[in-house]
C-alpha cells in the first residue's frame, strides 16, 4: 500500500508569486545606518534640481508675500528652504520634507526635516518653511553640525510682520528667523522648535 502524499498548496505558479511578492516586501524594507545619509526618495524632490527648481519658486513666493524679506535674505549669511513640508494632526511623526541651503545664491547643501509640528489641522496638508541664517556664526554652527534641530542647537524666531506691515526690525535681528507659508501666505508666529534637520545626498 503506497502511503498518502500532503498536497503541496502551492502550485509552480503560485510559489512563483509568492516568491516575488517576497522579494518585493523585503525590497521595500531597507535599513540605514545611524547617521548615514537619507537614502534617495522619489517624486518631485527626487533629486538636487528637482529641489533646487522648487526652491527657487519658494523664495520667489517668500518675497512676493512677505514685505522686506527679499532685502532681508540678501543680507544675511544664508537661508534653508524646505519647499514642502508634509503632514497631518492624526499622521503622527510624517511631517517631512526636503530642501535646499543657499549660501551666496548657490546651493550649499541639502537637506531634509522632520518632526515639528507647524500648525496642522485634521488630514495631510504641505507647508513651505524657510529659516534664515542673519549671522556667520549661526550658520557656521548649522553647518558643522551632525543633526540640527530648532530650539534645541539653536533658537529660531518666528517670522512676523510689524505695524508696518514689513517684517518685525526686532525679528529681523535674530540670529535664526523661520517662516513658515501656507496656501494663503504667511503663517505668522509658528514654532518650529523640535524640527530635526539632516543633510542628505538626494
Amino acid at each position: 500500500m503506497k502511503a498518502s502524499r500532503s498536497r503541496d498548496p502551492f502550485t509552480p505558479p503560485t510559489r512563483r508569486m509568492a516568491l516575488a511578492l517576497g522579494a518585493l516586501a523585503l525590497a521595500g524594507c531597507t535599513l540605514t545606518p545611524l547617521g548615514a545619509p537619507e537614502p534617495t526618495g522619489s517624486g518631485a524632490f527626487a533629486d538636487g534640481p528637482r529641489i533646487d527648481a522648487a526652491t527657487d519658486a519658494t523664495i520667489a513666493r517668500l518675497y512676493r508675500v512677505v514685505p522686506g524679506s527679499q532685502t532681508m535674505v540678501a543680507q544675511s549669511a544664508g537661508v534653508l528652504v524646505f519647499p514642502e513640508v508634509i503632514g497631518g494632526a492624526f499622521i503622527i511623526g510624517a511631517q517631512h520634507g526636503r530642501g535646499a541651503l543657499r549660501v551666496g545664491g548657490r546651493t550649499a547643501g541639502y537637506y531634509s526635516t522632520t518632526g515639528a509640528s507647524i500648525g496642522w489641522q485634521a488630514g495631510g496638508q504641505s507647508k513651505s518653511v524657510i529659516y534664515v541664517f542673519n549671522t556667520q556664526d549661526a550658520l557656521r554652527r548649522f553647518q558643522t553640525s551632525q543633526g540640527w534641530t530648532a530650539g534645541v542647537d539653536a533658537t529660531v524666531a518666528a517670522g512676523k510682520l510689524g505695524a508696518t506691515g514689513s517684517i518685525d526690525s526686532q525679528t529681523a535681528q535674530q540670529p535664526v528667523v523661520s517662516f513658515v507659508l501656507n496656501n494663503v501666505g504667511l503663517e505668522a508666529g509658528v514654532s518650529l522648535t523640535g524640527a530635526k534637520i539632516t543633510r542628505i545626498v538626494p
